[in-house]
């Protein structure tokens, strides 16, 4: 990894979380049946694993050592940021209007938004601390000269990030066309539904070139938004009917595979 350009790496990890969506949404056109019950259980524990084990290791712990680094008290920043992350995102939960996969009532403010486009608001929502988070961290290898072990951080949470992505995309595409969407306007929606992720990590590797001070709080505030969105949407929707223990070994499975991407590569 020491011999690739660290800018190359971070357009390559912005890139392919977004691809990874894109490729999930291509299902549309492959796959003849929705998703099953169990198959959304078991992506949506995965990706709340995922985004679990990516909080504490790739946001939180980070932020703790930069903290301490710049002569903070390390918990302080970490505390603080992830507080207002989980708040950023209760804000945008309530003046978003979007909708929940197997919802039938839609949150946020009334509007006349069709069904299909609420479901993309709702994962555009859960898309943004993702793509912040995968931004900071490659921000924050290059703004420390692209050290090689922030760098391999970053590269591991960015392969976490798009595996779950890939199911996601999926499950934007697949429940569209079942609506009666066309395959080509259910790919569409769900490849754009990916698009909020690279928007969201440039402004992460914008704000970690620009405001280092500053770092520990957006790495704890990128942790307290994803967070938000496991406990308050991923978890009760993999937990949703009877036998809900498929969403409990998803759960298990992607926070598995993150904290071994996060160690091996970190």
């Amino acid at each position: 990894m020491t011999s690739i350009n660290p800018y190359l790496l971070t357009t390559f990890g912005l890139l392919f979380i977004f691809l990874m969506t894109t490729a999930g949404a291509a299902c549309v056109f492959f796959v003849r049946k929705n998703l099953s019950l169990s198959f959304k259980r078991i992506f949506l524990g995965f990706a709340a694993g995922v985004m679990t084990a990516a909080s504490i290791w790739s946001l939180l712990l980070p932020a703790m050592e930069q903290a301490e680094a710049i002569g903070n008290i390390p918990w302080v920043p970490a505390t603080i940021g992830f507080i207002l992350g989980g708040l950023f995102l209760l804000l945008i939960d309530k003046i978003i209007p979007h909708i929940h996969m197997d919802s039938k009532d839609p949150e946020g403010p009334p509007s006349s938004f069709k069904r299909q486009t609420l479901l993309y608001l709702a994962v555009a929502i859960h898309n943004i601390p993702e793509g912040l988070a995968v931004g900071l961290a490659f921000g924050l290898a290059l703004k420390n000269s692209g050290d090689v072990g922030l760098m391999a951080v970053a590269v591991g949470l960015a392969l976490g990030i798009g595996l779950q992505n890939f199911p996601e995309g999926a499950a934007i595409s697949l429940p569209m066309k079942e609506e009666g969407s066309t395959k080509r306007r259910s790919f569409l929606y769900g490849m754009a539904s990916g698009a909020v992720e690279p928007i969201f990590g440039l402004l992460g590797v914008f704000l970690a070139a620009v405001l280092t001070p500053i770092m520990p709080w957006a790495l704890a505030f990128a942790a307290g938004a994803m967070i938000f969105v496991v406990v308050e949407e991923l978890i009760p929707e993999a937990r949703l009917g009877e036998h809900s223990h498929m969403g409990t070994f998803g759960f298990m499975a992607g926070f598995i595979i993150m904290m071994i991407l996060d160690v091996a590569f970190g």
